[in-house]
């Protein structure tokens, strides 16, 4: 009989050497990770490079680690361990989801793992962090510099007067460990203070205290009072309160939710620059950390920082933004302080056809007569602003004018104090035209400045104010065209700064605006997903303060003059001759808003065969309507970044917009047929042009069928308004049900509950007794114990006595024994002596049994007396 084949299984082939045998790694291609922990138990610290032969992005950082190991070979151990080979023990025991993985180990601690960029100047970053997660601190200048880094740093001061550490040394360098572990991007810096004097500059006396620094808040002191003192405990108090006001973003080249996740926070400024961890100054970085500190400033007064206090060094980035500008100087015209706080007002309009609005800037303001006390406020009072609101609201009339070519201002007194006073300054806007928030002046920056006084009338009606955006445009709050300082605090659009590598990431920046034949990768852009709107820094710009401060704050005013970016092809060109007018996102605006003619526009791909058959029908068409009242576009949706009101998720999309109309366009039905006689009809149905002729009695009955239609429809959308409020009040009563039960079940869990209380009170004083009952019986079982002991003690030494009276009676046995042999022998010598003898042989036995008995009786009397005794 034939059997049936097995399968044939082809054995793995045995691994091969992944690094060059000349390599400063140390290579286990086997998986050998019992000898790589052998290893790691003779060096200080080591890396692990787990690699996958197969996978790519091993064989890509191959060569960056090599790189690294080639610099830091004499002070780190680096070995890679093959993890994919199946008969390894790194494979049996390890289960990593990706390859390659990095450990780092600093003697027992570990394992730490990085996840940064696979790149030889990151990887050696990050090695070096772990060599010396401590900065050694011995003079001021070297507190300066801690002090002045853009990241949040940790203080520690400890007196190395002990041997071998101080006390709390050790758990304050393991935290600087453990901050490394969790975040790899290394935001946190340690540093270790080992002078007094230059301690006392940051208010640290006692050795083993810890100090946050923060620029922008009030710096923190770790609180041994309410936490221990353990590693865990200072990394995380550090991470818990730090202050990040630029925040690193490395995504790691995979599918993530990293960028998304931030870019759901609120509007994102994201800047690219080129960036080299190894480097000892960055001046760009510089420059974008002092912008960072400027804008979330928000309280300029701040006096409580140490570095303001006791260092005084204006010369570092983290003290310029507490030092006020030398040239800020108030005009004469207000009596208004130095720093006020502001709520920007926008009135109506006047008209419903008007497009002018009153801007007014409300603050509240301390006066420069007599102050009782100098009273610092951080932020604005929220009973102060609601009390300025209320003043304005009475003088709203005031300044509620048609049009007004000067700024108006007046000063309302205070509700609450005679001390304080509320100051408005208003001027008319134009809605339309923006042109004057493009200058660097602010709109209130003119020379005609005139004050209203509090008797003024006026018979205009008016309506409450809305509050739209916290903006400061009056002259004298501002210290120069680009201040930014404390604008995250004073306005609703706060940006959050992210940094990217653009040597690393500039695939991103692509994506976002950037040009690609730039040779200086720089780029900075806006992306607010909220609002849907995304700014492009222009690139002919240079990168440095005072330009992104100009694009931060036309990001923040109220009317921001950016212009929003579109994506487009850049490869089309436009040509007169053309009857179709190809449309891109640049020129969207200018050919469909801003053109006094009709418009139709074809929404198409070049992926869609439907949307190609079509363009006979179009060319028939353009050449049919007259050019000087129509025009006929078409835009290629897959080239262009259209916004987001005019996007289409169907191919081909007709949309008409009418002259004079164009807000209102109007879409070609989806179940008509795309053909020359069915686009005249719907063009001429809703275009905007005058006849000369009149109006015929057909033209009126269509007119009066059109209205009907329009009666009936609305009609129709009443009907269904009324039965969508039979349908809310049927909910709202069944809501009501549902909470009346809901009552009545919580006044019945109340009862249960007070019952349950006194059922608790009750099994507590059951609890009690049987507990003073425990107590009692424990006591007497105690007692008990010890008589037991005592009965236990005597029982021992009867049985003793017991021992040595079996040994006495054995001992008087023996005795008894040998006198009866005694006797036996004198009986047998008696019979042999002469008869002589036999008298007096049996006078010196008589003798011999008296004295014989004498000692028994002494022996017997000495065996009692023992035992009595």
């Amino acid at each position: 009989s034939c059997s049936r084949a097995k399968d044939v299984t082809m054995p793995a082939k045995l691994p091969v050497n992944f690094f060059s045998t000349r390599s400063p790694v140390i290579d286990l291609f086997r998986g050998q990770l019992d000898y790589a922990d052998h290893l790691r138990q003779d060096s200080e610290i080591v890396l692990y490079f787990f690699y996958a032969p197969w996978c790519g992005q091993s064989v890509a950082a191959r060569e960056e680690i090599e790189h690294v190991a080639s610099k830091l070979s004499d002070q780190v151990l680096f070995v890679a361990v093959n993890c994919w080979w199946n008969q390894g023990k790194c494979r049996k025991q390890k289960h990593f989801f990706y390859f390659p993985v990095i450990h780092l180990y600093h003697r027992s601690f570990g394992p730490i793992e990085y996840k940064g960029p696979m790149s030889a100047v990151y990887i050696e970053k990050f090695v070096r962090r772990v060599m010396t997660p401590l900065l050694y601190i011995s003079s001021r200048s070297k507190l300066l510099d801690f002090l002045s880094n853009y990241e949040p740093g940790v203080l520690g001061y400890f007196e190395f007067n002990a041997s071998p550490q101080p006390p709390g040394y050790l758990t304050f360098f393991t935290s600087a460990l453990h901050s490394l572990k969790k975040d790899y991007l290394g935001t946190i810096r340690f540093g270790v203070i080992t002078d007094k004097r230059v301690a006392e500059e940051v208010s640290l006396v006692h050795s083993g205290s810890v100090y946050l620094h923060r620029h922008v808040n009030t710096s923190l002191f770790y609180p041994n009072d309410i936490m221990n003192y353990t590693a865990e405990n200072i990394c995380k108090w550090a991470l818990e309160n730090r202050e990040v006001l630029i925040r690193w973003l490395r995504p790691h080249g995979g599918k993530s939710l990293l960028l998304n996740n931030e870019l759901k926070k609120g509007p994102a400024l994201l800047i690219f620059i080129p960036y080299n961890p190894l480097a000892e100054m960055h001046p760009l970085l510089d420059e974008i950390t002092k912008v960072a500190l400027e804008y979330h400033n928000c309280n300029k007064s701040q006096a409580a920082e140490p570095e303001s206090q006791h260092l005084g060094d204006t010369d570092s980035p983290a003290f310029d933004s507490f030092v006020p500008d030398a040239h800020m100087k108030l005009p004469e015209t207000f009596s208004i302080t130095k720093y006020p706080c502001c709520n920007t007002v926008v009135l109506p309009q006047w008209h419903s056809i008007s497009r002018t609005h009153n801007v007014c800037e409300l603050c509240i303001n301390q006066t420069l007569g007599v102050k009782p006390n100098k009273v610092h406020v951080p932020h604005c009072n929220f009973l102060e602003i609601e009390a300025a609101l209320d003043s304005f609201y009475l003088q709203e009339h005031t300044f509620f004018q048609v049009i007004s070519s000067t700024i108006e201002c007046s000063n309302f007194l205070s509700f609450y104090s005679p001390f304080s006073y509320y100051t408005a300054c208003c001027r008319t806007v134009n809605r339309r035209f923006l042109s004057f928030i493009s200058s660097e002046k602010t709109i209130f920056q003119t020379p005609k400045v005139a004050f209203s006084s509090h008797g003024k009338k006026d018979n205009t009606q008016h309506s409450i104010p809305h509050i739209e955006d916290r903006n400061c445009f009056i002259p004298d709050l501002h210290i120069s065209s680009t201040n930014i300082t404390g604008l995250s605090c004073r306005t609703n659009k706060t940006l959050n700064l992210y940094l990217l590598d653009s040597n690393l990431f500039w695939i991103y920046a692509e994506r976002l605006g950037a040009t690609r034949s730039t040779h200086l990768k720089e780029f900075a852009t806006i992306v607010d997903l909220k609002e849907e709107v995304h700014y492009v820094l222009d690139q002919n710009q240079s990168l440095v303060r005072s330009t992104l401060e100009n694009f931060i704050k036309n990001f923040s005013i109220l009317y921001s003059p950016l212009k929003r970016h579109l994506v487009d092809d850049p490869s089309i060109h436009f040509h007169q001759q053309h009857v179709i007018t190809e449309v891109t996102s640049n020129t969207f605006h200018d050919t469909v808003f801003l053109s006094e003619k009709n418009v139709l526009l074809l929404y198409y791909a070049q992926w869609c065969g439907f949307c190609a058959s079509l363009n006979h029908i179009f060319i028939q068409l353009a050449r049919l309507l007259p050019p000087d009242n129509f025009t006929v576009a078409r835009i290629d949706t897959t080239r262009n970044d259209l916004p987001w009101e005019f996007m289409t998720d169907r191919l081909p999309t007709i949309l008409f917009f009418p002259h004079q109309r164009k807000e209102q366009s109007v879409k070609f039905p989806e179940d008509f047929s795309v053909n020359l006689p069915n686009l005249l009809k719907f063009i001429l149905h809703h275009s905007s042009l005058s006849s000369s002729e009149p109006c015929t009695k057909e033209c009126l009955h269509k007119e009066r069928v059109l209205q009907q239609g329009h009666i009936s429809h609305l009609e129709r959308e009443i009907q269904k308004l009324r039965s969508e409020i039979n349908a809310l009040h049927q909910a709202h009563e069944q809501l009501e049900a549902q909470l009346t039960e809901a009552r009545r079940e919580e006044h019945r869990l109340q009862q249960q509950k007070h019952t349950l209380e006194k059922q608790h009170k009750t099994l507590q004083l059951h609890s009690e007794q049987l507990q003073a009952t425990y107590d009692q019986k424990n006591q007497e079982l105690l007692e008990m114990a010890e008589k037991l002991q005592e009965l236990a003690d005597a029982s021992e030494n009867l049985l003793k006595e017991n021992t040595l009276l079996r040994i006495l009676v054995a001992a008087r046995e023996g005795k008894l024994q040998s006198k009866d042999e005694i006797k036996e022998s004198l009986q047998s010598e008696q019979t042999l002596s002469e008869d002589n003898d036999v008298l007096v042989s049996a006078a010196t036995a008589t003798s011999e049994e008296k004295r014989t008995d004498n000692t028994d009786t002494t022996e017997t009397e000495h065996s009692s007396g023992n035992r009595t005794e």
